[in-house]
């Protein structure tokens, strides 16, 4: 079996969101699982927090589906909403909350034959501009949906653009817009995502939405996990799989741009871009090996990548590469990539297989 592995830490995932709860006391949390639990693996991520968790979101109704065959009674919110009228049917049938973000969608769910009334979160576009009412169309579809038969209950939700940023002006304007429709009756309003969660207990409403801080990384350019209290959940291993010596004036990878400025001791190593480890490493990037930083030499290849060992006497044929985890931090390599660490965790390809500890 090729040496390369996901290594998803259970406990660090129950930690990070209990985390979130602790940061705002008395709320309830939906844990977001789009996108693979965020490469981490839904399934696994759902059945590690179902006897923690308020409840779960997610972006699909096929990831919706998923967790319901884990866990058929917990809460689950649609995050973008359905897609084509059909799907309300579907939505009901999964006992989904469902967002509505737009009169399209008002529509298709008053016209829908759905057997069971649906958790309705009316979204504010507050500011992103991405999706949402305005504030004054938002009243009028509150109108329209308030005991409506397809409503079991109708809640608020928003999204801020720059949660990620402490200070910024926007974020205080999202909060007028939010506040200026409290005086409409909603069971539950939502609007913080992980950033706001941690920094902007304005923010914090009925139900907070954690999504990056779950998996151990920071929505933050100037905090760290360590900082915040996260603990990283996966940690990416590979292995040395071949190791040579490169004389003075020679190169290494793909387009010769890699040239070695004194006898070199080259490891490559099993993993490379479509593994999801990013192409745009440069080199110079650290790896791990036997608890020592190494760095990158050369360009990221499709399945491997090198790596300048001369300064790892020790660092031997088979001998463990730590490309993030515990010793790399993930938002590390991703600020060396120009990228956010929610990139690099989504895009760790299927045939990377994941192992489940702590659990």
């Amino acid at each position: 079996m090729r040496p390369l592995v996901a290594t998803v830490d259970l406990a660090a995932l129950r930690h990070n969101y209990q985390l979130a709860k602790q940061c705002a006391p008395g709320r309830k949390a939906f844990a977001v699982v789009k996108a693979n639990a965020y490469g981490h693996g839904a399934p696994e991520t759902v059945q590690c927090l179902s006897d923690l968790a308020d409840g779960f979101a997610v972006a699909s109704l096929e990831e919706a589906e998923q967790v319901r065959a884990v866990n058929a009674d917990v809460r689950l919110l649609l995050l973008e909403g359905c897609f084509e009228p059909a799907e309300y049917r579907a939505a009901a049938e999964l006992s989904l909350d469902v967002a509505i973000q737009g009169e399209a969608q008002v529509d298709a769910l008053l016209n829908a034959q759905i057997e069971r009334p649906l958790n309705v979160w009316l979204k504010l576009d507050s500011g992103m501009h991405r999706l949402g009412f305005t504030a004054a169309a938002l009243r009028v579809s509150h109108a329209r949906l308030s005991g409506a038969a397809e409503i079991a209950e109708l809640n608020l939700m928003s999204h801020f653009a720059c949660a990620d940023e402490r200070g910024h002006p926007l974020n205080e304007s999202q909060l007028e817009q939010f506040n200026s429709l409290l005086d409409l009756s909603f069971a539950h309003r939502s609007f913080a995502n992980s950033a706001a969660v941690l920094t902007l207990s304005a923010a914090h409403m009925d139900w907070l939405r954690p999504g990056i801080m779950l998996y151990g990384a920071s929505p933050f350019a100037e905090l760290t996990a360590v900082t915040l209290g996260l603990k990283p959940v996966m940690t990416l291993t590979a292995a040395i799989i071949a190791i040579r010596e490169v004389p003075v004036g020679e190169s290494v990878g793909y387009g010769a741009g890699w040239v070695a400025q004194r006898l070199s001791r080259i490891a490559t190593v099993s993993c490379g871009y479509a593994d999801g480890y990013p192409r745009t490493a440069p080199p110079g990037t650290s790896v791990l090996i036997g608890g020592q930083r190494a760095p990158l030499a050369g360009r990221v290849s499709m399945d491997m990548l090198t790596v300048d060992i001369t300064d790892l006497p020790q660092a031997e044929l088979g001998d463990t590469v730590e490309l993030w985890g515990v010793g790399v931090p993930i938002d590390e390599l991703a600020q060396a990539c120009g990228t956010i660490g929610y990139e690099l965790l989504t895009k760790v390809t299927q045939r990377v297989p994941r192992r489940y500890i702590n659990g």
